[in-house]
């Protein structure tokens, strides 16, 4: 039976009609991205159309100043996107937040609206529609079903939704071709603690520009109000056919594989990576692109990733907050697209084991309200002071903080990806480049930079070097002088840093906002040290800045590092540096109450010591539950089909030798004996490897204390589940195939 379903879920993958999807047409002929971009967006271009100059002039300054938004302007945008949003077939509106789940939530509510009037003296009930700005502003859910780590108890139910001005509001599909209205919003208890993702980020955005504004005045840029935290996320995962994903109790449940040999064919031959992208799955991303395009999240790069059916998307930077909505929003498209075409996401970090896992690359820095990005090296990066400076405070924030960054990101399922793969290890370092390493190790020594030392270069300037080919007919190339390196978890490219570790199944908010938090702290000391050093003088002098650089450089360098990061040397040279390794998620959440830590987070206002523990709670309540889900939906898959299979297929065998011993005198040396002995002996291990795991789950289930659930989960319960699908994936080895009762590897993943 196992079989047959197996069989019609392969054949029902091959012969599914596709899904087509007109692309959009502007005056006869298909439409530039350009004239999508944005069109189910109220942008601040169709607020400025729709509103009173006077009105649109304050709330403008109201988002850039980042100050309270007054009821008589929220009424009139209210209003307006009413108008907007109907006109284009909105019938409900929604506050969208981010609670601690790692996906997005909301509740709709009609337009609709009834009013009392007097009809010739009968009271008559009217039907409206309205939609006021203290709608617009304020909603309120259920505070106490969420993740809040105790701050809310089930009979305290109120919490809130506050809209967030910065983020534009859009449109997205409902029912029988409506639209229900977005607004992008916090989430906070009704004492005004942050439930959400959202809210602390913008407090970290925060905090991070009021330190770098404090450094730039005191280099005398006094023109600058406000640093931008700019992001990009890279995002990869999986696509699979969703009839057999149904097949799969383990996926459904966990979103990862729990049982499953690899193939002999899987990324050996690395010609997945860049290679032609399967015909499906370019009608999904070409739908997702369209749809995407149209809320305004600026997609740039599409292709296929190393493993097979791995692929990626990747945008263009945008504002913090924004660019967190926009990936967000990207996973939510992406599972209602591949939806429609009968396929089925994955994006956990590590869903198939033995071939590569997925990763969020965060692409961070930080930028000026005129535009300038202050990781920009420059062509003289030696002589970039301010850059210089903001170099230092970056590397020292991740010195001093490592463990901050690896708490945010810690969890159940990105423990599997890291030191795996090409996923960075779970030791915090940065990688800078041979040239800006040189320029790095100059300045802390106080001498020019070295040529000799970038010899095979061939020049020092940042701006890159020229390749010939030896091709005749092909030009000369720019080169970068600074290489990637995709081992590292914190890696300069360029003009930004790319943090690899967070993982892809994770809202990039937290990482993101330990970042910020970490990197003001240090921002305000390398300013706190040029005011010192510079003394009654009204600009320090470059020798000034230098002393600055040169002490943040030294104190921070243990942190930089420009090898190979899975290596056994790195382990122990970074043991040598003093530098963390921390392997469990248990053993990172704990870095959060390290007070050095707590007092980054809590001293600039990002988190309260309250949301602190609350949230050091809700991550390891949820990484237990994580992994009590696995180890009882394995369980389950054994019990229920695992071992009925090698049952079923042992009766097969032992019938089979009982008709060889009316014919062959020595049975035990056929094919089959060899098959029941080897078949025996594994249905036993998994058997007995299996209760095992049970007596694990009972344990933890009746501990009784997060943090030792936590504990106990990090180490017996996840060596328990391996033990046992150790032992499954041998059976699968052993089990004639037709008897095997869920889809293998190679029917996933090819």
């Amino acid at each position: 039976m196992s079989n047959q379903l197996r069989s019609n879920a392969a054949v029902n993958a091959i012969t599914r009609p596709s899904r087509h999807v007109d692309w959009p047409t502007t005056k006869g002929r298909l439409s530039y991205v350009s004239e999508i971009f944005g069109e189910k967006v109220f942008t601040l271009s169709k607020m400025a159309e729709s509103l009173p100059k006077p009105e649109f002039k304050k709330f403008v300054e109201q988002v850039q100043g980042r100050q309270q938004l007054d009821r008589s302007t929220a009424d009139a945008v209210a209003h307006a996107v009413r108008i907007w949003a109907m006109n284009k077939g909105a019938t409900h509106y929604c506050h969208w937040f981010q609670p601690q789940t790692g996906t997005t939530a909301s509740k709709h509510d009609t337009f609709l609206s009834l009013k009392t009037v007097n009809n010739n003296g009968v009271d008559e009930t009217i039907a409206l529609d309205a939609f006021s700005g203290g709608a617009l502003m304020q909603s309120e859910p259920d505070a106490s079903s969420f993740p809040n780590g105790g701050m809310r108890t089930t009979f305290e139910a109120r919490g809130y939704t506050v809209w967030d001005t910065a983020s534009p509001m859009f449109l997205r599909p409902a029912a029988h071709g409506t639209f229900v209205l977005y607004i992008p919003s916090v989430f906070i208890s009704y004492n005004g603690e942050a439930l959400d993702e959202k809210t602390i980020l913008l407090r970290s955005n925060e905090a991070v520009s009021n330190a770098a504004v404090k450094l730039l005045h005191v280099l005398g840029k006094t023109h600058v109000k406000r640093v931008i935290t700019t992001l990009g996320c890279e995002q990869e995962f999986f696509l699979i056919d969703r009839s057999l994903y149904q097949m799969r109790p383990d996926l459904k449940m966990t979103g990862r594989s729990l049982v499953g040999s690899v193939p002999p064919k899987h990324q050996q031959l690395e010609d997945h990576y860049f290679g032609a992208i399967p015909s499906r799955v370019v009608a999904v991303l070409g739908e997702v692109e369209m749809e995407l395009f149209k809320l305004g999240v600026p997609l740039k790069t599409r292709h296929n990733e190393v493993a097979p059916n791995q692929f990626e998307v990747a945008p263009i930077f945008e504002e913090a907050a924004v660019a967190v909505d926009h990936n967000l929003l990207t996973m939510e498209v992406f599972h209602t697209v591949s939806h429609r075409h009968g396929l089925k996401v994955l994006f956990h970090e590590k869903p198939f084991k033995g071939v590569n896992g997925s990763g969020k690359h965060a692409n961070w820095a930080l930028s000026t309200d005129t535009g300038e990005n202050l990781l920009d090296p420059s062509a003289t990066p030696e002589t970039n002071y301010q850059f210089l400076l903001v170099l230092a405070a970056t590397l020292d924030a991740v010195h001093k903080h490592g463990g901050l960054l690896r708490a945010g990101i810690a969890s159940a399922s990105n423990e599997h990806r890291l030191g795996a793969q090409e996923a960075p290890p779970g030791i915090v370092s940065a990688f800078m480049g041979e040239h800006l390493d040189e320029v790095l190790n100059a300045v802390e020594e106080g001498r020019p930079v070295n040529s000799k030392n970038t010899a095979h270069l061939t020049s020092v300037k940042v701006g890159g070097t020229q390749l010939d080919i030896k091709v005749s007919t092909l030009p000369d190339i720019s080169r970068d002088l600074t290489d990637r390196n995709r081992t590292s978890p914190f890696a300069f490219t360029g003009n930004k840093f790319e943090f690899r570790a967070v993982g892809s199944k994770q809202s990039p908010s937290f990482p993101v906002t330990l970042l910020n938090s970490a990197v003001a702290a240090s921002l305000n000391d390398v300013a706190a040290a040029l005011i010192e050093q510079k003394g009654e003088a009204e600009l320090p002098t470059t020798d000034d800045i230098l002393a600055v650089v040169r002490k943040f450089i030294a104190q921070s360098k243990n942190i930089r590092f420009e090898g190979n990061n899975y290596s056994q040397e790195w382990v122990e040279e970074a043991a040598r540096r003093g530098l963390p390794n921390i392997k469990s998620a248990p053993a990172a959440f704990k870095q959060l109450l390290v007070p050095a830590n707590v007092d980054v987070l809590v001293s600039q206002g990002v988190l309260s010591q309250n949301e602190l523990n609350s949230r050091y709670h809700i991550l390891n309540e949820t990484y237990t539950k994580n992994q009590l889900i696995e180890a009882n939906t394995l369980s389950a898959m054994v019990s229920q089909s695992i071992l009925p299979a090698a049952f079923t297929y042992r009766k097969e065998l032992c019938d089979s030798l009982r008709g060889l011993k009316e014919f062959v005198l020595d049975y035990k040396s056929t094919p089959e004996f060899t098959a029941l002995e080897a078949l025996h002996g594994l249905t036993n291990t998994l058997q007995s490897s299996n209760s095992a795991l049970l007596k694990v789950i009972h344990t933890v289930e009746n501990l009784g204390d997060t943090d030792k659930e936590a504990e106990v989960c990090g180490s017996e319960l996840v060596a328990a589940l391996n033990t046992v699908r150790n032992a499954a994936d041998a059976l699968e080895g052993v089990v004639a195939d037709k008897h095997w009762p869920f889809p293998k590897y190679a029917e996933l993943l090819f």
